[in-house]
Formats: structure tokens, C-alpha cells, sequence
């Protein structure tokens, strides 16, 4: 695999676009074609994308105590799931007109979580699901004081019941590789954490 990616003259060209269902998200319909890896066209193709914007996750981390903070609450994507909807994930949020990334996970640490965070280490914007949705996630880690951090949180407007929890490193290890963190974004961010704990350390515990 080379640096480029796709055809040598990659090229979409979109022959109609329907919006099938316009809620809190949106549903399109799209007929296309697209180059091949040979150089021809396509023939039309049709594809369905589900519109819901884009997003931004923090792993609130502290790195004096070790300890990471880890939020549960139920998710209906994970209904039928084997250990059932409540996910255990990390501070999330859509990104709204007008806000950041950084924005929003400093906005949703206070209201999911009860924390304060004092600095933020990118860790990568990934693709969610692009086989039928333009969704994408920017990670963070967050340096974060866990003292006094736990209970129940979340916006009593937008439902939320969020249990936050202060758990030893080590420990999430435990429940990552016994499989009970099954959400990607948390994944994701637990394994950079797992590459990068001891450069935070001593970044952070440096730092005032």
C-alpha cells in the first residue's frame, strides 16, 4: 500500500441525493458512482448515510493517583448486547454549531462527570462507522484531580443518569482486556493512555 489512497484520479460523481428521514438525525439517500481502481467508473450505486454531526470524547485521567474516571449509562445501541445497554464509556458530546472539540469535552466533564479539566492531550479523530455514517470522533486525555470525583451526574433536561466512578489504572486494564469496555472511543483512548501514561506522569505531575 502506497502513501495515496484510492484511484490515481479518485473522482465521486453524485447523481441525486434524498433526505429520507430529517429528525434529531438525519437519513440520506444517495445514487453515485465513483472511480474504480482501474481507472473506469462505476456503475450507479446507492447508498444510505445517517447524518447524527460529529462528536468529541475525553478520558479524564489523574496522573498523581494513577486513577482514571469512567462513566456508565445506558446507551440503546447496546440493547441486545450480551452484558446489556449500560455501556462504560468515557465523557462525550456532540460538537453544536459554533464550539470546538476542546470546547465540548471541557463543557461535558462538567456536566457528566463533575471535573475540571486542567489540560488536554489530543489523541486522534477517527471515522466512526463510515459504512453508513459521516460521524467522526476527536479523542482527548484530560489531566483531571479525582479527589471527590464519583456519584451520580448528568442533565436532568436530556435524561442523562450517569454513574461516575474513580477507578485505579491498573484496575481499567482489567475491564478492558475482560472485555467489559466494548465502546470504541474508550478503547481507543485507554490503549494511547497504555502507550503514553508514564510521558503524562511526568508532564503532569510537573506541571502546577
Amino acid at each position: 500500500m502506497s502513501g495515496s489512497r484510492g484511484p490515481e484520479r479518485p473522482s465521486v460523481k453524485i447523481i441525486d441525493r434524498e433526505v429520507e428521514f430529517e429528525g434529531f438525525f438525519r437519513l440520506e439517500r444517495y445514487r453515485l458512482r465513483h472511480r474504480l481502481f482501474d481507472g473506469s467508473m462505476s456503475p450507479v450505486i446507492e447508498r444510505e448515510l445517517f447524518e447524527r454531526g460529529h462528536a468529541a470524547a475525553l478520558l479524564p485521567y489523574d496522573p498523581v493517583r494513577d486513577t482514571v474516571v469512567l462513566l456508565e449509562q445506558f446507551r440503546i445501541g447496546a440493547l441486545y448486547m450480551p452484558g446489556g445497554p449500560w455501556l462504560v464509556e468515557a465523557v462525550a458530546g456532540i460538537i453544536e454549531p459554533g464550539e470546538s472539540a476542546e470546547d465540548v469535552v471541557r463543557r461535558e466533564s462538567q456536566e457528566e462527570a463533575g471535573c475540571t479539566v486542567t489540560d488536554l492531550e489530543p489523541i486522534c479523530r477517527y471515522l466512526v462507522s463510515p459504512g453508513g455514517t459521516s460521524e467522526t470522533l476527536t479523542l482527548f486525555c484530560g489531566r483531571v484531580d479525582s479527589r471527590n470525583l464519583g456519584g451520580i451526574h448528568g442533565l436532568e433536561s436530556e435524561n442523562e443518569d450517569i454513574r461516575v466512578s474513580v477507578v485505579p489504572f491498573e484496575q481499567v486494564l482489567a475491564l478492558l482486556e475482560e472485555g467489559v469496555i466494548n465502546s470504541a472511543g474508550p478503547i481507543i483512548a485507554l490503549q494511547w493512555l497504555r502507550l503514553n501514561r508514564q510521558r503524562l506522569q511526568r508532564l503532569w505531575c510537573a506541571a502546577p
